[in-house]
């Protein structure tokens, strides 16, 4: 805490009467609530501007309708990283200056502190998520699924699975499954047999697929038994079985990692806030603290080492984080430029699978 508290000095803060109402768009479930109890509520007691936290099931949606219609109400926003460059292109987002960003505890400037890509025009990383298979481990006393073409094995691994209703993610996943190595993924994604060879693996599992569209779906579907195996946000796998006592396990082969982070709306009526926000939030101690809630690396280096216990636990949180080293062994980083620029294609072309 006394590192948080020397945070408003390095920012120039002084507590004062409420200033105004700061509007923080997220995720919700632990995610949310991780911006909730590292970042919104130190945030308010220290600067005593008023934070109001709400949830979308992708924030980045509302934020696009809200600016095109001129009615922006949200000042600060939690999207994914290729939502986030797209919405900058479009010109709905404020740019950030880096300069406004907190250096380490060491005086390393915040732009060589921040893993590469953290920081763009228009965003600031708060954390490092994957999508990970996962599994409720009662359903499977013997032989443990452990590589995604184990997901694809619906006879030594029967049962119902559920995946994120969408292109992203799935593409990859498939052609992992079928045997394409993650560093030649995207290659391979890149063209039409590559694309074919995804939505043909796909097509073997489809009818045993609960699609989901809300990141607290999944857990719940394992957990209520109504799938076996599930493709989801790790956070959301994690709570649930640190969180709720639930036996699921995490197959850390094959994950897809990505970076998700803040955002401020072009038209935010508390931009000033906004951006104190963002600098305050994004500072290591911060990003640390926030890791300690959900097992969400944090995207700056000296955040790493200060990541403690798991909150309320005496067992530490770094072996569930993504970026740990050993759970990277086979992990693919989503590629931004690709799904900047074949998103809408990709998904349109989902949709009709889907439909078909």
């Amino acid at each position: 805490m006394k590192k948080m508290l020397a945070l408003s000095t390095a920012l120039g803060m002084i507590a004062t009467p409420v200033l105004a109402d700061l509007n923080v768009l997220s995720w919700g479930g632990a995610y949310g609530n991780s911006h909730l109890e590292a970042y919104a509520k130190p945030f308010e007691a220290e600067t005593g501007i008023k934070v109001t936290m709400s949830d979308a099931d992708n924030p980045a949606t509302p934020i696009k309708a809200m600016v095109e219609a001129g009615n922006v109400s949200v000042d600060v926003a939690s999207v994914e990283y290729a939502d986030a460059v797209r919405l900058c292109d479009e010109g709905l987002l404020e740019e950030i200056d880096p300069a406004i960003l907190v250096t380490a505890e060491d005086g390393t400037p915040a732009a060589e502190d921040f893993i590469e890509g953290a920081v763009t025009e228009c965003f600031v990383a708060t954390d490092v998520y994957s999508m990970v298979l996962a599994y409720d481990a009662s359903k499977f006393p013997d032989a443990k699924p452990s590589t995604p073409a184990d997901f694809f094995d619906l006879e030594r691994f029967p049962g119902k699975r559920t995946m994120r209703k969408g292109a992203k993610f799935n593409l990859e996943l498939a052609l992992m499954a079928d045997g394409v190595p993650a560093a030649e993924v995207y290659e391979v994604l890149s063209t039409p047999e590559g694309v074919d060879r995804a939505f043909a693996k796909l097509e073997t599992i489809k009818d045993d697929v609960i699609w989901w569209e809300a990141g607290a779906q999944p857990p719940q579907l394992l957990a209520d038994g109504e799938v076996t195996m599930a493709y989801a946000f790790n956070g959301r796998i994690f709570n649930a079985a640190q969180g709720e006592g639930k036996p699921f396990e995490i197959i850390w082969d094959g994950q897809i990692y990505e970076m998700e982070g803040w955002v401020i709306p072009k038209g935010a009526q508390n931009l000033e806030e906004a951006k104190q926000f963002v600098a305050w939030t994004t500072s290591p101690a911060p990003q640390a603290r926030a890791a300690e809630f959900i097992s969400y690396g944090p995207p700056r280096q000296s955040a790493a080492a200060m990541v403690g216990n798991i909150e309320g636990m005496d067992q530490p949180m770094a072996p569930n984080l993504p970026t740990t080293e050993a759970n990277m062994t086979n992990a693919l980083g989503s590629d931004l430029d690709f799904w900047v620029d074949r998103d809408a294609e990709l998904n349109e072309r989902f949709n009709s699978w889907l439909a078909s």
